[in-house]
């Protein structure tokens, strides 16, 4: 974690502050190691120290990390902020976005130090994965492949949608997953209109189209994958859409690589599906970034304005959505490589008619 934290200290100079309070629950992971700390306390990082500011519950775990100076066990966290930003004589303090108001309030009544709101500055530096994460990630899409594979060779017209949901769950659990990183999306028939409907008691019928989209953490990190199939023989309408959607995925995974710009890539999907007469019909972005947590930069969007970079891993999920009829979605998850991108989600595309 030192070099994490480290490399948050070096964009100190640039964004002229003294200190950074992280609080969200994904950043304080990515430098502490500990998930779900959110609420728990703070990171605080000066130019050359680093104090965890947290409650008892936690004083074992970080012990051996921090000593008795920079681990902080108590329930004042933000005192002891004030407290440690007086000690050290800091002059500015940043905090990331995802603070509550009331915190705000509180340190901007207490600090003696000045008190700057910035950009997702952890979340930044996050994008760019190290070897060690990658291999994670590989696992995680190795796993979702899998599971996608399981889905496909029990589910059956008379299933409900809650059933398919749950028995992937148990699935994922089984074969190493720690829990779902968003609520599995299972939509039969014109429920898959819906891009984020989630499962419910609705009964799958045969020549449906099936929506799964599905995101399991495994060691940490999490996969994103969304594959469409059918309960026998679909709806004609629907089955051409699928193609096109098909082939604007395919389109879009062809132009990752380092220096990409996310509204260009979101244009080369999203105009073959215009042309196609369903420009209408799709009516979110093209992708994001994952790792730690199921959304991530960046952002890949008709005015997103970031470009990829090696190491960085990105979903790709055009879909299309006719209300009263259905739906479809593919996406994957997807390495952007030193010359080029990695397909890390390997299920079958094709459409297929189970």
């Amino acid at each position: 974690m030192s070099e994490r934290i480290a490399r948050v200290q070096q964009t100190f100079d640039q964004l002229k502050i003294d200190a950074l309070l992280v609080s969200s629950a994904s950043d304080l992971q990515y430098l502490t190691g500990m998930a779900d700390m959110a609420g728990d306390g703070y990171l605080l990082v000066l130019n050359d120290s680093v104090y965890l500011i947290t409650d008892a519950r936690y004083q074992t775990a970080f012990a051996s990390q921090y000593d008795a100076q920079h681990l902080l066990i108590t329930r004042d966290y933000l005192g002891a902020v004030c407290d440690v930003i007086a000690q050290t004589n800091t002059g500015v303090m940043g905090f990331d976005a995802e603070i509550p108001y009331a915190a705000y309030s509180y340190l901007d009544e207490n600090l003696t130090s000045d008190l700057v709101a910035l950009p997702e500055v952890v979340a930044d530096l996050r994008i760019e994965k190290s070897e060690a994460e990658i291999a994670k990630l590989r696992a995680t899409a190795k796993l979702a492949d899998a599971g996608f594979e399981y889905v496909t060779s029990i589910v059956r017209p008379g299933m409900r949608e809650i059933d398919v949901s749950n028995l992937l769950d148990a699935f994922m659990r089984t074969h190493g997953a720690s829990g779902p990183s968003f609520t599995t999306i299972v939509l039969g028939g014109a429920r898959a209109a819906l891009p984020h409907g989630t499962a419910s008691d609705a009964v799958l019928q045969a020549g449906q189209m099936v929506t799964l989209d599905f995101g399991y953490f495994l060691n940490d990190y999490t996969s994103d994958m969304t594959r469409t199939f059918a309960l026998g023989e679909p709806d004609a309408k629907l089955k051409a859409a699928y193609q096109v959607v098909q082939d604007a995925q395919q389109a879009v995974v062809d132009q990752v690589k380092p220096g990409a710009v996310s509204a260009d890539l979101d244009q080369v999907g999203r105009e073959l599906i215009t042309q196609a007469g369903y420009g209408d019909a799709f009516n979110h972005g093209m992708g994001h970034g994952i790792g730690l947590a199921i959304h991530e930069g960046p952002l890949i969007s008709k005015r997103g304005t970031e470009t990829l970079i090696a190491n960085s891993v990105v979903t790709v999920e055009p879909g299309v959505y006719f209300p009263g009829l259905g739906g479809m979605r593919i996406e994957d998850d997807v390495l952007v490589t030193a010359t080029g991108h990695e397909r890390l989600t390997m299920a079958t595309r094709n459409l297929l008619i189970l």
